[in-house]
């Protein structure tokens, strides 16, 4: 029900955005929760690192009460959110890699966040074997989304996992819709070979 109300907020909220523009610190408050879980959720593909992507999403936040005031059409209130988010992921990579490299091993037990694409998982309650199964399988499948190009992962993630459409990814990235689109044919393909070469199969996830 919880998750239902969520999606139905977000659908109806052009006149939040409005007030939020408007200064009303109330309607941007209401704006973190129903976009906090969606923002995080894609710096934690990006990165698969929950420290960083905790720090992301904190960031873009910031940044949107800080700049909402500038936004010029309210329809245009999720890609630009995703814009300032993906800008933040951008740059800590680029930090990072000036430094070290991110590394897989940094997701502490437990906090492991809801995969959408690649849920194995029915929703029934499971046995403790398959309910590890699943987590070995989950991260392993992140391990094959990190191994493709940022800029093919930062879509993937986007269309897949987050649903945004093609013109909104092009308005977040800054890039045209044919790129986008290019960046996607060549993630997919990517990721199905990485996938293909680790023995992983839509039998081996349970994933239709």
């Amino acid at each position: 029900m919880a998750g239902t109300l969520l999606k139905i907020g977000m659908m109806h909220s052009d006149a939040l955005i409005a007030r939020a523009r408007e200064g009303d610190k109330s309607a941007q408050g209401k704006l973190v929760q129903l976009w906090y879980k969606r923002i995080y959720n894609f710096a934690y593909k990006f990165f698969f690192d929950h420290d960083l992507a905790m720090e992301a999403a904190q960031k873009t936040f910031i940044s949107m009460y800080r700049n909402i005031e500038s936004l010029q059409e309210t329809s245009r209130f999720r890609s630009w959110l995703y814009t300032i988010a993906v800008n933040y992921c951008r740059e800590e990579i680029r930090k990072r890699k000036a430094g070290r490299s991110v590394s897989l091993n940094d997701l502490k037990p437990g906090e492991r966040e809801e995969s959408y694409l690649w849920e194995a998982s029915s929703g029934r309650r499971e046995n403790p074997e398959r309910q590890f199964r699943q987590v070995e399988l989950s991260d392993l499948l992140q391990q094959c989304l990190m191994e493709l190009s940022d800029e093919q992962r930062e879509v993937v993630i986007m269309k897949e996992y987050e649903g945004l459409k093609f013109r909104e990814i092009a308005e977040a990235l800054q890039i045209s819709e044919n790129t986008v689109k290019s960046r996607m044919y060549y993630g997919l393909d990517g990721l199905k070979k990485i996938l293909e070469s680790k023995n992983i199969t839509k039998e081996t996830i349970g994933y239709e």
